[in-house]
C-alpha cells in the first residue's frame, strides 16, 4: 500500500463538488470524476457505490455548516435563526448542488441530526409534533427559495424597458447592480417575518 494513497473518499468528494460548481449537477459523472482524478472510473467504486451516494456524501459535507447549536439555550426563535441564515450561507457556496438538496433529508446523517435538534427544540417548546414538522418544512421553503434564485438580478439594466411602461418600475434597472444585498436583505426580512409571526401564534395559543 503507497503512504498518500492516490484515492481518498475526502478527495473524491472534493473533486465532486469542484465538478458540480463548475458544470452544474448534470455535468458529474463517474467518468468525468475519474478524469478529473487522473484515475480510472472502475477506482472509483472501491470508495463510493453509485452516484447517487456520492451525491449524498457530498452534500452532508456541506449540511455539517449548518448551525443548530442555538437551539441549546431553549430560545428556539434564536434557534431558527441562526440555523436559516447558516443553511442560506451554506447553500449559497454551492449553488448548484442546491436542487439536489431541496428533496428532503433523505438518509443522510447531516441532514437528519440537525432536523432532529430543530423538532425536538420546537417540541420542548410547547409546538405539537405536527407544529414542529411544519415549521422545519417552512424554513426549509424559505432557505431554498432564497438559495435557488435571485429576485432582484432577474431584472434588466436596460431602463427604456421600464420607463413610461411601468412607472412604478422606473428604478428597477438598478436592482442588478445590488442583488446580493438587497436578496440578503429581502431574505432577512422575510425570516424575520416568519419567526415572529410564529411568536405571535404561540402567544395566542397559550392565552
Amino acid at each position: 500500500m503507497p503512504r498518500n494513497p492516490i484515492l481518498s473518499a475526502s478527495r473524491i468528494r472534493a473533486a465532486a463538488l469542484h465538478i458540480i460548481d463548475r458544470d452544474g449537477l448534470d455535468g458529474l459523472s463517474m467518468r468525468k470524476l475519474a478524469a478529473e482524478l487522473g484515475v480510472q472510473a472502475a477506482s472509483l467504486y472501491g470508495h463510493v457505490s453509485t452516484k447517487d451516494d456520492l451525491l449524498h456524501e457530498v452534500a452532508s459535507e456541506i449540511l455539517e455548516k449548518v448551525d443548530v447549536s442555538g437551539f441549546s439555550g431553549g430560545d428556539w426563535q434564536h434557534g431558527l435563526t441562526m440555523c436559516a441564515r447558516s443553511y442560506r450561507e451554506a447553500l449559497a457556496r454551492h449553488p448548484n448542488i442546491v436542487p439536489f438538496l431541496a428533496y428532503g433529508p433523505a438518509h443522510r446523517e447531516a441532514s437528519l441530526r440537525r432536523l432532529d435538534v430543530v423538532h425536538g427544540a420546537l417540541v420542548a417548546a410547547g409546538w405539537t409534533r405536527r407544529e414542529a414538522t411544519m415549521i422545519a418544512a417552512s424554513l426549509m421553503y424559505l432557505v431554498f427559495g432564497a438559495a435557488l434564485s435571485s429576485f432582484s438580478s432577474g431584472f434588466s439594466e436596460d431602463q427604456t424597458l421600464y420607463q413610461d411602461r411601468y412607472p412604478n418600475l422606473d428604478k428597477a434597472h438598478l436592482l442588478p447592480a445590488v442583488a446580493a444585498e438587497l436578496d440578503r436583505d429581502s431574505f432577512e426580512l422575510a425570516l424575520s417575518a416568519f419567526v415572529t409571526g410564529l411568536a405571535a401564534q404561540r402567544v395566542a395559543a397559550s392565552d
